[in-house]
């Protein structure tokens, strides 16, 4: 079934989420981790994507973004994390998440053997700086959330730990206002 959500507003920012098919826990691993990380850096170089906070979980990401394009900048980064994470899924002899994300595969996605990402990422206009710290709070609230970290600045995957003192952030935002 395609999204029916669609970018109406692309001068705006967008809240986005980007779930694994079934909600597999996919990103336990730095490695795994670092391929989404690695490929939202080469967006925002080659692609015009801004990234203004995220949050890698396992099953899933969030994102506040934005780029002339963000529809075909969130399809390429899609299909180019999961042609990577495959990839690494093997290199790893991780079977038993190859065969869930082979099982999950649609039938329409004759292309591939397996599906990572769930169609579509829920693209949610951010019209407002209210709506957009509402925003960047509940992601980074996330991993607090689900008893993963006590502070959300504690959360490696998340733009949150930019702010930790002392630390160096994994990947640096973009300043929105």
């Amino acid at each position: 079934m395609r999204s029916r959500y669609r970018i109406l507003h692309p001068d705006h920012a967008h809240f986005v989420t980007a779930t694994v098919v079934a909600w597999l826990p996919v990103f336990t691993t730095a490695a795994r981790c670092d391929i989404l990380i690695e490929s939202l850096a080469h967006c925002r170089k080659t692609k015009g994507l801004r990234i203004y906070g995220w949050v890698i979980l396992d099953s899933h990401f969030h994102g506040v973004l934005g780029a002339p394009d963000l529809s075909q900048v969130l399809a390429d980064l899609k299909r180019h994390t999961a042609r990577r994470l495959i990839e690494q899924l093997q290199g790893e002899n991780c079977s038993w998440l190859l065969r869930q994300l082979r099982a999950s595969r649609l039938a329409h996605k004759r292309e591939s053997v397996h599906q990572v990402w769930q169609e579509g990422s829920h693209p949610q206009a951010l019209m407002s700086d209210r709506i957009m710290e509402q925003k960047l709070e509940y992601l980074h609230n996330n991993p607090v959330k689900r008893g993963l970290v006590a502070s959300p600045e504690h959360w490696r995957y998340s733009s949150a730990h930019e702010w930790m003192v002392g630390a160096l952030p994994v990947l640096r935002v973009d300043h929105w206002r």
